[in-house]
């Protein structure tokens, strides 16, 4: 058998970005074949990410990247808040929105695109192997315009163009940049805080409207007045809701009185040229992804094989 020396351990380290004593198991199972101990890495590491895939990511980074008249917004899951301030995680991340600039936003072929040598997908499950967290791609969404601009606005921001929340808004006019940086600056502000559901009122989804008009229909027949009296008060409750979510019709957060609509219509006349909100994506990590509920004196008390004490009942 091959004596396994620390400086071929580091080598391999090196080389695969594997952990010390996985190398060195490695190493030993090969009899110290470089390339063997290689594969036999890559083999476990596949089988480690496989494994890791079945824990709830819902943490992570939203990496934004615009390049004049397109824009590409990516979020990618970790398990924990720790992998997103890891430097190898943010190179994904940003590498990825760069791919969806350029490829478009249909995930199967963003991960099927060239990386480093490798596709995107096979990087995302090194990556998972060795920072030791179950990852995703979860999803993406690529803007662009005939003339104008993309503006990228990035809420708490961990690092450039990366964070918790990420928006695009896209300006298809002939109007000069420095005015489309300023307005789209403003709108994607906008949007991160008000949290928009739809560009138009004609948008919104159908199924929320009809929810939204249940539950007014209930409250307004608690009121005991006649039919058609309660027929114009659901009206009116469905009309709110769709002024209050659609982008267009919200009032716009700098001021709380200006329609969204009106404050682009304002800014295209004082650059005497048209400007058209054509569309936006707000992205915010882990909307909608339900999050496991961990119990970590269970967890270290499995791990540990000590019973965890039963709480004393209570009068």
């Amino acid at each position: 058998m091959a004596d396994i020396t620390a400086s071929m351990v580091k080598d391999l380290r090196e080389k695969s970005g594997a952990g010390m004593m996985d190398c060195k198991k490695a190493l030993s199972e090969t009899n110290g074949d470089m390339d063997a101990a290689m594969d036999w890495l890559r083999t476990k590491g596949l089988a480690a990410a496989a494994k890791k895939s079945s824990r709830t990511a819902a943490e992570g980074l939203v990496g934004i990247e615009v390049s004049g008249t397109k824009g590409a917004a990516v979020e990618v899951n970790s398990e924990t808040d720790f992998v997103a301030k890891n430097e190898q995680f943010q190179t994904f991340v940003r590498d990825v929105t760069s791919v969806a600039l350029e490829l478009g936003d249909d995930l199967a072929t963003i991960k099927a695109a060239p990386l480093g040598g490798k596709t995107v997908e096979e990087v995302l499950t090194t990556n998972i192997a060795t920072i030791g967290e179950n990852q995703n791609l979860r999803r993406a969404k690529k803007l662009e315009v005939s003339k104008g601009a993309v503006v990228g606005y990035v809420h708490n921001q961990q690092a450039p163009g990366l964070g918790k929340i990420g928006v695009l808004v896209a300006l298809e006019s002939d109007a000069a940049d420095d005015v489309l940086q300023s307005l789209g600056k403003q709108l994607a502000m906008h949007v991160a805080a008000a949290f928009p559901k739809a560009l138009n009122e004609e948008d919104l989804d159908e199924e929320e409207i009809e929810r939204e008009r249940a539950i007014a229909t209930e409250k307004a027949a608690e009121s005991g007045k006649p039919a058609d009296i309660i027929a114009k008060m659901v009206e009116g409750s469905i009309a709110k809701y769709r002024k209050e979510h659609a982008l267009v019709s919200q009032l716009f957060v700098m001021d709380g009185k200006t329609k969204i609509s009106d404050v682009v219509a304002k800014a295209a006349k004082d650059a005497g040229a048209s400007i058209v909100l054509k569309d936006y994506v707000r992205f915010q990590l882990g909307e909608g992804i339900e999050k496991e509920a961990s119990d970590f004196a269970a967890e270290v008390a499995a791990a540990s094989g000590v019973p965890q004490k039963q709480a004393e009942p209570t009068a």
